[in-house]
């Protein structure tokens, strides 16, 4: 039987940068994936600077090597009301084919063994974990997405509807300026919004995601909101379309229990304002890397206690900014707050992107713009 201090399912930003992490310390890691890399993920493709602030915090620096920086943001609400602004710090849309793969060669470069492989039994031991009766480990990390194995052998069931949103994502002609485009959908569709992001080789990234609130929702039904929110785009052109759910951080289960923990979409870390959920997948993933590679008695006290620390704040804030937003009308007044005061604008990106809060300037200036 193969033996290794730290065993990892799912090899995508989470799972690799919790390898990143338990090398680092020291630990035997072994990184396992159902793929060969790369390969797609269905994705808006954005990565913001937080996200690169932390991998740099790993020692892994120009995944963004090759992709031109995207200085501007516009936002428009359920109503129309809109803001166009420079990012403090611009954003990048790197294919999850090119940027997953990145990372997955940092964490080989660094020493983690990768196979590929589909987990399917996960048995808990005394002193280690055993997967599919040919890997021990003393501490499993899922970051296997939003359809986790870890996540059901800790009996946590996935996300209720309110709680987890279903997106589609195309590739499309660029059009337009260079700008992170998102459109919300008017107030009988709303929470739910297009985007339309350009990846600077001629393409960008399109797609439509909505809140599930109980009906299922069919492909055509997204394309379509799809193509009404995005006019100017050839959506008809648009190739590579895939679907899938996000399970959203409103609804979270246990960080770990025992010698398993969660970390990524397998945690529900999928921030409820925006749909991002990369800078959430390598803080997550660093975090349980870092605490799976003390092992030993309290691994899963030690990643809930450090998940804590650095997000618990900031993640209370985000379901505020959620349940505010639940209301159009509070967007609307957001992207007008945004639109007269800078200030606000970047705590909105903050809050959106990374780990900000909900300022006493932004609550404040939205309450002005409601009427």
């Amino acid at each position: 039987m193969d033996q290794f201090d730290v065993a990892i399912v799912g090899a995508g930003p989470a799972g690799s940068s919790a390898a990143l992490a338990a090398r680092r310390l020291g630990a035997s890691v072994l990184l396992l994936d159902k793929a060969v890399f790369p390969r797609d993920k269905a994705c808006g493709d954005g990565i913001a600077p937080h996200a690169l602030e932390v991998l740099r915090e790993l020692g892994v620096t120009g995944v963004e090597q090759g992709y031109a920086p995207v200085p501007a943001l516009h936002l428009v609400g359920p109503s129309g009301a809109a803001v166009v602004r420079n990012l403090t710090r611009p954003d990048y849309t790197i294919p999850r084919q090119v940027f997953d793969a990145r990372l997955v060669e940092a964490a080989v470069a660094a020493g983690a063994t990768l196979a590929q492989h589909t987990v399917r039994v996960i048995e808990e031991r005394s002193d280690f974990v055993v997967l599919d009766g040919v890997i021990s480990a003393r501490t499993v990390v899922g970051a296997d997405g939003a359809y986790s194995l870890v996540r059901r052998a800790l009996g946590e069931p996935t996300n209720p509807d309110g709680c987890m949103a279903l997106a589609i994502r195309g590739y499309a002609p660029a059009v337009g300026p260079v700008q992170q485009h998102i459109v919300t959908a008017p107030a009988t569709q709303w929470p739910a919004y297009a985007w339309n992001f350009p990846i600077g080789d001629g393409r960008a990234n399109i797609g439509y995601g909505e809140v599930l609130r109980g009906a299922a929702l069919s492909r055509q039904h997204l394309l379509d909101r799809m193509a009404s929110l995005l006019p100017e785009v050839d959506t008809g052109a648009a190739t590579a379309l895939r679907a899938h759910h996000l399970p959203l951080s409103t609804h979270r289960p246990t960080p770990g229990r025992g010698r398993l923990l969660l970390a990524g979409d397998a945690q529900s870390l999928i921030n409820p304002f925006t749909g991002e959920g990369i800078f959430y997948a390598v803080v997550s993933g660093s975090l349980a890397g870092a605490a799976a590679a003390a092992s030993g008695n309290g691994v899963a006290r030690r990643y809930g206690d450090s998940l804590r620390r650095r997000l618990g704040r900031h993640l209370r804030h985000s379901g505020m900014a959620a349940r505010l937003t639940a209301s159009a009308r509070v967007v609307d007044a957001t992207m007008r707050a945004a639109a007269r005061d800078q200030r606000v604008f970047n705590s909105i990106v903050e809050l959106g992107l990374g780990d900000g809060r909900l300022t006493g300037r932004t609550l404040a200036g939205i309450a002005r713009n409601l009427w």
